[in-house]
């Protein structure tokens, strides 16, 4: 672990300015990434309930962790978009602004008055991140959408898991993240697409289902080709072998993926089965498909004989690849981790200090950073509609006795 330091050196994005008017984890996902970088992330939420993310998950006395990691590194300001002055608010702001992220329900800010065809007017330079569970268009798109619904009509669910279970949905928000991720480079591709081919501004439309489609690989092709739809196969791989989790001696688990011929007969070496190297049934990785259920039992027979850091010891001295199976524990006490800095210490007014994930991918001139983790609701307001718009202090009374911020 590392201490979070301010740095003379500023992000890739310093100057950059984005508003990120949504909730929960895609939205608030893309604003974090952008922010870790440089980018002056000023969060929109409503005055009397903040994002939802404030009440979502874990908390430690009243403070919600998961807003304290995704609201990292942006200033909150508080706005009724449904009214008529926070409309008026919210089309200041967006004139100021580089990007926009918004994830309502489609048709919600064109009912507002505030939809893409009203602030591109205002700003024709405005990149405009909708972020939906099932896109702008389509006969789903009306429909409410969260990262669950996606995980299972993208396909993931039905290939995660055992082949004799039901299927298995992730334990966090993978379709909201990945979604995320996709927006993210796709917001820098726009704004690549502005700044270097003039292509001025536009808008993305980002679903969720769709990126974590995307991932799974070559579903519709091997479907078109084959007439073949891919099954659960647990930890185990249709295309390599071995790969697989498995047990060690003292209670905990290792993961091994050989998918070259190369690495398989050195796992054959690391478990003192060279003999196995010539084995007909283990030849090759075809073969070795065929006859999984033996390999992955005699791998697990030798696995039960030995302790995790014996094994993983042994292994790397054959240059064998394995990876202990690791829990948050495990990953913060890791010398790894900790000499990348993967995670770093931050001081926070309500946790006194939170460890979290640190900014990557590395840069080596313009790093990333963790300046402060989530702020209070609407801790900004007056910074932000002050500085950057100029409102004075009678114009701030006036929209708060009118309820707009």
């Amino acid at each position: 672990m590392s201490e979070s330091a301010s740095t003379d050196a500023e992000g890739p994005l310093a100057g950059l300015t984005v508003i990120e008017a949504g909730t929960m984890i895609s939205a608030g996902t893309v604003g974090r990434l952008l922010g870790d970088f440089g980018a002056d992330v000023i969060k929109v939420e409503h005055p009397a309930t903040g994002d939802h993310l404030r009440e979502f998950g874990p908390q430690q006395d009243g403070t919600g962790l998961w807003w304290k990691y995704l609201g990292r590194n942006k200033r909150s300001v508080t706005l009724d978009l449904s009214t008529e002055r926070g409309t008026v608010v919210f089309e200041d702001l967006v004139a100021e602004a580089d990007v926009l992220i918004e994830n309502f329900r489609p048709g919600t800010l064109e009912r507002w008055d505030v939809g893409w065809e009203r602030l591109s007017a205002l700003n024709p330079g405005l990149v405009m991140l909708r972020l939906s569970g099932f896109g702008q268009t389509g006969p789903y798109s009306d429909r409410p959408g969260f990262g669950t619904l996606a995980e299972a009509m993208s396909g993931f669910a039905s290939l995660n898991g055992f082949p004799d279970r039901e299927p298995l949905l992730p334990p966090t928000g993978l379709a909201d993240g990945v979604a995320a991720l996709f927006s993210t480079f796709s917001v820098m591709f726009a704004l690549y697409a502005r700044e270097v081919n003039d292509a001025g501004g536009q808008y993305i439309d980002t679903s969720l289902i769709e990126p974590i489609f995307s991932l799974l690989g070559p579903q519709p092709l091997r479907y078109q080709q084959l007439d073949d739809i891919e099954e659960r196969s647990g930890n185990r791989s249709t295309s390599s072998a071995p790969r697989n989790v498995y047990e060690t001696g003292d209670g905990r688990a290792v993961a091994i993926s050989a998918s070259a011929q190369p690495i398989a007969e050195r796992v054959f070496e690391a478990i003192d089965r060279p003999d196995l190297i010539d084995d007909e049934r283990f030849a090759d990785n075809e073969r070795r498909l065929e006859n999984v259920e033996e390999l992955d039992a005699i791998i697990q027979d030798w696995m039960h004989d030995h302790d995790r850091d014996e094994i993983v010891e042994r292994f790397e001295e054959f240059e064998a690849t394995i990876a202990p199976v690791y829990n948050v524990a495990d990953i913060l006490a890791d010398e790894h981790y900790q000499a990348r800095e993967a995670v770093v210490e931050v001081d926070d007014p309500a946790l006194g200090s939170g460890l979290v994930q640190n900014a990557v991918p590395k840069f080596s001139e313009t790093p990333g950073e963790v300046s402060h983790l989530g702020p209070d609701l609407g801790e900004h307001t007056a910074e932000v509609y002050g500085d950057l718009l100029g409102y004075d202090e009678e114009t701030l009374a006036e929209l708060a006795d009118a309820g707009a911020i």
